[in-house]
């Protein structure tokens, strides 16, 4: 794995500081974290301005170190993140690219690069816990359509999306991991209720979605009939090997803000404080170094853009490892943040830094809990036989 910036890719950094520095400047005040429509369209504003000036693409058809760069140099300018976009852009597109036919990668990957469609996931679901495959959301086929019923629970962004990656039970005869199958459901079709679930941070990123005989159509299904839980550990690879690369790289900012805090208000003379803060700076680093190893892995072989189903651009097992440290790294990062801050300011609403430390205790549960990951670090990397 070489990551050295090439003639091209040095040029590719200077010209993407050059746009970003006359771009941000132009950009309207971020909305409050609870208004989610507003937040749709600040995101997808955003998506959009990076459609027209070229670098859209960089997320899927670029090489991991131009990956990495544009990462690297957004977060240093301060742009937005990708919001609202999220599901799109870092979880059902790049399965759609490498699972979708060629007709629906030409319906659905362009509208989510322009910013004109968003994404949310319908995975998990109320009885079911961290299992996944308990799923028992069913889809019966009823001639061109499948008519589906069930509910999903943290669905994210339900609210404002106009399509969901959605699992169903196609065959519940079938053994429990087999039987799945993996649907673009379109937001607006009759028959869905969207009941949005405010989080401890006081924001609705989250919803409960009823779905009663809502009609899907066939040509809507990636992959094949019951073949969805393999197509569903293609996104999920997406989402734990290279979906939080940004925010490693924003971690890292938010330990240098916390250091410079701590200077400046004689937090930095406790030693306990300054050990802790020297761990979390050897831990995302290492962190970036695992992010640079499985982004790289992703982009071997065919391009996530690409036409082939082989697996090319598809992270490996190694998202599992990157997701349980980072998951606590991120946890032990706003501890410390509010050590520094002290009892005033761990109160303070106003700090981004109170709200992120509430939304960091979710990271141990959201994108497969810290047990699942160890399960599949200790089966698939470590060779250990299966628990009963």
């Amino acid at each position: 794995m070489d990551l050295t910036d090439t003639p091209r890719e040095r040029e590719f950094r200077a010209r993407l500081r050059r746009w970003l520095a006359g771009a941000l400047p132009g950009l309207p005040p971020k909305p409050p974290a609870t208004d989610w429509p507003a937040r749709r369209a600040y995101d997808l504003g955003w998506q959009r301005m990076l459609h027209d000036a070229g670098y859209a693409h960089v997320h899927w058809d670029a090489s991991p170190t131009t990956r990495l760069i544009f990462l690297e140099e957004t977060e240093r300018a301060g742009a937005p993140y990708v919001g609202a976009n999220f599901v799109g852009l870092l979880h059902a597109g790049p399965t759609i690219a490498v699972e979708g036919t060629e007709a629906q990668r030409d319906r659905w990957l362009p509208p989510i690069l322009r910013g004109d469609e968003v994404w949310c996931q319908g995975f998990s679901e109320p009885d079911a816990g961290s299992d996944l495959a308990a799923l028992r959301t069913r889809a019966v086929r009823d001639g061109d359509d499948y008519v589906v019923t069930g509910s999903k629970i943290w669905t994210s962004h339900a609210e404002v999306a106009d399509w969901c990656e959605l699992l169903v039970r196609t065959d519940p005869a079938a053994p429990r991991h087999r039987g799945i199958t993996w649907l673009a459901l379109p937001m607006d079709a009759p028959g869905i209720t969207v009941r949005p679930l405010r989080t401890l941070a006081g924001s609705a990123e989250f919803a409960q979605v009823f779905l009663d005989e809502v009609r899907v159509p066939v040509a809507n299904r990636v992959g094949d009939e019951n073949d969805g839980w393999r197509v569903t550990m293609v996104t999920l690879s997406f989402e734990r090997g290279t979906a939080f690369a940004g925010e490693v790289v924003a971690c890292r900012r938010v330990l240098r803000e916390l250091a410079h805090e701590a200077h400046a208000n004689g937090r930095w003379d406790d030693p306990v404080l300054r050990r802790a803060l020297g761990g979390l700076d050897a831990e995302f680093r290492a962190l970036w170094r695992l992010t640079q190893w499985n982004v790289s892995e992703a982009g071997t072989g065919a391009s996530v853009g690409g036409s082939g189903r082989g697996g090319g651009g598809i992270p490996g097992v190694g998202g599992s490892v990157f997701k349980l440290r980072y998951s606590h790294a991120r946890q032990r990062l706003y501890d410390t943040a509010a050590e520094v801050l002290g009892p005033a300011g761990r109160l303070d609403l106003d700090r981004p830094w109170t709200h992120d430390r509430l939304s960091s205790l979710s990271y141990t549960i959201a994108a497969g809990t810290s047990q699942i990951q160890r399960t599949i670090v200790a089966e698939r990397i470590l060779g250990l036989p299966k628990g009963r």
